[in-house]
């Protein structure tokens, strides 16, 4: 397999005289079948080669001794620049390019196969020693989806943090003026919605630890969620013209293009979740019934749409030629390696990516942008709320009433009033 990306012979043999080279190859045949190109095995191979010399000059015999090596390996490399980083995040990015190959070798040699993804380190759950349980009672309990668990362990490494730098009590001592400083503190650079966020995570936390008598007493009345009224944002939807433009900033001739205008077919014309458009699988499009199937919604249901002629037809474009072949049966591929379904960050993010070239400024531009201006279309075309909502897949009719406020033109005659001019 080396002889396939080296013409010279001493390359080969180089590679092979280290005392990983049979776990290299064997990673070396691997990353083609997860779309990874020659470009990507090439820069990959002489950090192995070093990692592998590096382990074994600390005393490695075999992987699972090599694995304690990594981030000294790391560090020293990291070392060789010194301090010509222009960020923390370009520092931060290299390591984690020098980390993955390494730890995906060693994983592919110790478990028989290494993650599509890029191998991050796991990081512990807040007050791991302390509350143990949380986690798992977000998930069994409350049936927390994983990604809202992902934000309570956000909002929690903060906590911990304070009270770990501050001169709060440890948790089992924690009483109301340290929950109070902390609250006051972390939200005085938040927005309403985060401070709600934040709130709320800490008010169900400290609930769990005085039902399991970590804490003596419920300190969750000491946070107080920032005050917010119902409908009083305005959707941030876009003129139907910045609407072409967008669709028009589309590359259509690449791949990627093809594929993300397809996608932004979907939000813009069925109003769908970017979470819900990630989610979609080739068993969901009925192609003799010409309908789309759209499952799993948030409210708990499912949705059934006729499939639109331009839908249908991005659609044939992108699965004829560009959807990478994969065992996956999500609809929408990464187009780089590794070669795995796009997530709904990612969906959301691809509509941002082409607001700006379009020359279209809206707050938080992302996939509820173009779900916000659907509806608007539809009330303008006079549909009635209930009907917007079933559409959407809202569970009651309080979800859609926030639409009501970009009826602007009815809204512009009720405050003319009588013979006022706006």
């Amino acid at each position: 397999m080396l002889t396939h990306y080296f013409i010279k012979p001493s390359t080969s043999d180089r590679i092979r005289a280290s005392w990983l080279a049979p776990h290299i190859e064997r990673y070396v045949e691997r990353l083609p079948t997860r779309g990874y190109g020659a470009s990507s095995v090439l820069r990959s191979l002489p950090l192995l080669c070093a990692f592998g010399d590096f382990a074994r000059r600390h005393g490695a015999r075999d992987p699972a001794g090599a694995r304690a090596w990594i981030e000294a390996f790391v560090a020293s490399r990291v070392a060789r620049h010194g301090d010509s980083w222009h960020s923390t995040g370009a520092r931060t990015q290299y390591e984690q390019t020098l980390r993955t190959p390494v730890r995906r070798l060693l994983q592919l040699a110790l478990e028989g196969d290494f993650p599509l993804g890029a191998v991050w380190p796991q990081r512990p759950f807040p007050f791991r020693a302390q509350a143990p349980g949380f986690g798992a009672y977000l998930r069994d309990e409350r049936g927390v989806r994983p990604s809202t668990v992902s934000q309570y362990a956000h909002w929690l490494r903060r906590f911990e943090a304070h009270l770990a730098q501050s001169d709060a009590p440890p948790l089992p001592e924690l009483d109301r003026p340290a929950v109070e400083a902390f609250v006051q503190a972390a939200a005085a650079g938040l927005s309403r919605s985060s401070g709600r966020s934040l709130g709320g995570t800490l008010r169900v936390f400290l609930r769990y630890c005085a039902r399991e008598g970590i804490l003596p007493t419920d300190l969750s009345g000491a946070v107080e969620l920032p005050q917010r009224y119902r409908l009083a944002d305005t959707p941030r939807a876009i003129a139907w013209d910045e609407v072409r433009r967008l669709l028009e900033a589309v590359e259509r001739r690449s791949a990627i293009g093809r594929r993300d205008y397809a996608i932004l077919l979907l939000l813009i014309t069925y109003g769908l979740r970017a979470r819900e458009v990630a989610a979609l699988t080739l068993d969901d499009l009925d192609w003799s019934a010409r309908r789309l199937r759209v499952p799993g919604r948030k409210a708990g249901h499912s949705t059934a749409y006729p499939l639109a002629n331009v839908v249908a037809e991005a659609w044939i474009a992108y699965l004829r030629a560009d959807r990478p072949p994969t065992a996956a049966r999500q609809v929408f591929l990464r187009q780089l390696a590794p070669r795995r379904p796009l997530g709904s960050p990612a969906v959301a993010q691809r509509v941002g990516h082409y607001l700006r070239p379009a020359g279209v400024a809206v707050p938080r531009g992302g996939s509820h942008t173009l779900r916000h201006t659907g509806v608007q279309r539809l009330l303008q075309a006079e549909f009635p709320l209930a009907s917007i909502g079933q559409y959407l897949g809202h569970a009651s009719p309080r979800s859609t009433a926030v639409y009501a406020k970009v009826s602007l033109a009815a809204l512009r005659e009720v405050a003319r009033g009588d013979g006022e001019d706006l």
